[in-house]
Formats: structure tokens, sequence, C-alpha cells
């Protein structure tokens, strides 16, 4: 595989827990091995990573083991559901943790955004609030297709799979576009 694309899954719900966000992680992971793009997920809220910012928490902290991963990424697909109007804390604690290192490893990342909510306006403003501190950050957000599956249960179906052929095509045009993106900053 050529590249090679770091998923957070950002959902409140542990493994193995099925979510939206995991049935939407999955459709895409299917068609990047097609792209020639390697794929890893992680599901932050998985982790023991406490709030706060301190460098050094100490004890049983596995951070180091996201922040690593990051690092190695070629690109970075942040999977996101909305709560409150809004991205959710496990995704907001994940990027606070990392920003914080002396080389923090978002700058001039390739980066892509989805989600999937019950909600009619699915998780747009979620991915806004997102994409204001991918820009502090200076990651190289995607901007389209802009992917917000709203009506989420309408277009998943028992097994967790997204069964929506519109909402598909979006996605297939993202990977498309986000593995072509990524191409073309590495050879910048």
């Amino acid at each position: 595989m050529e590249l090679n694309a770091l998923f957070l899954n950002c959902t409140l719900k542990k493994s193995p827990e099925e979510s939206n966000t995991e049935g939407l992680i999955n459709m895409v992971r299917s068609h990047f091995d097609e792209l020639g793009v390697e794929s890893e997920v992680i599901r932050p809220v998985d982790y023991n990573i406490p709030f706060g910012v301190v460098s050094d928490m100490g004890g049983n902290d596995e951070w180091p083991q996201i922040l690593d991963k990051i690092k190695a990424a070629d690109a970075l697909l942040f999977a996101t559901p909305e709560y409150n109007y809004s991205m959710s804390g496990v995704l907001k604690n994940a990027i606070d943790w990392a920003s914080r290192p002396p080389d923090q490893p978002f700058n001039d990342k390739p980066v892509a955004v989805m989600g999937a909510s019950p909600s009619a306006l699915g998780t747009g403003r979620a991915q806004y609030h997102l994409r204001q501190s991918c820009v502090f950050l200076n990651m190289h957000l995607l901007n389209k297709p802009e992917v917000m599956i709203a009506a989420a249960q309408t277009k998943f179906n028992e097994q967790g799979q997204l069964t929506d052929e519109p909402t598909r095509g979006f996605i297939r045009e993202l990977l498309v576009n986000v593995a072509a993106w990524t191409r073309r900053l590495r050879q910048s």
C-alpha cells in the first residue's frame, strides 16, 4: 500500500459496542483498499486518556500509543458524532493532548472529516467546530465533499452497514479526493 491513513473514531461508545460512526468507518475502509490506502482505526474512548494536558501524567496513561500513530499516518480521518451542537468530548480531548508536544503531529497533515447523527442536520455543527481547531493546528483540510450524514437511523441497517446509495456516493468521492489530496501534498 502506498499511503496509510488513520481514522479517529470519536464515538462515546466503547468497543465492541456498535455505532453509526463505526459503520461509516467500516464502509470507508473497504473502499480505501481499492485506492491503495492502508488504514487503521483508533477509538480514543477505549484508551486511558485523562483530561488535562500535563505532559507527563505518569501511571497508566496510554496517550503515547495514539500520538505515535498520528505521527506515522500520511492522512487523518476524523469520524465524529455530534453532541450538544459540537464535536464529541472524546475528540476534543484527543486534539488537546496531541497538540501539546513540542512538535505537534497535526502540522501539515492532510485531514478529512465525516460523521453520522440521527439529527436533521447531521454532524454539520460538530464538523464546523472541528474545522476551526484544524485550521489553528495547521492541518490541511479536504473541503469537498462534506460528509454530514443526517437521519443516520434511516441510512444504516440493523448490522450497522450504510445502505443509502447517495450517501455512499459522497463517501466514495471523499475517499478518492483525500487520497489524491494526500499524494499532492506529499509531492510539495
